[in-house]
């Protein structure tokens, strides 16, 4: 099954497409900043140093998350919008889904 499909249906092409590289910058920047954690860890770095960064690193995440997100709402969700029917009621739900998902972490 190639990444474009899901449960046998063709999907569309992700909406973070235009930005991947952007994307995938930033999230070896964070991979770089969890291997700094470890080695402070490994270091015995003082506590509040490593939960300052713990909370750089998350901050980070989060920001990844929600230029995902929206370009998720401003392409998969537009587009199911403009199609209408039941495929964009699915948007909106799979986005909602998501969006709890986030606030929960």
């Amino acid at each position: 099954m190639t990444p474009l499909e899901q449960d046998g249906a063709e999907q569309a092409p992700p909406g973070y497409l235009d930005d991947k590289d952007a994307v995938l910058k930033r999230l070896r920047r964070i991979e770089g900043q969890i291997r700094g954690l470890q080695r402070m860890v490994q270091e015995d770095q003082y506590c509040i140093d490593v939960l300052t960064q713990v909370a750089a690193t998350t901050k980070a995440l989060q920001a990844v998350a929600m230029q995902l997100l929206q370009e998720h709402l401003d392409h998969c969700v537009h587009e199911a919008m403009v199609a209408g029917g039941q495929a964009a009621q699915d948007k909106i739900a799979e986005a909602s889904r998501a969006i709890e998902r986030l606030l929960r972490t």
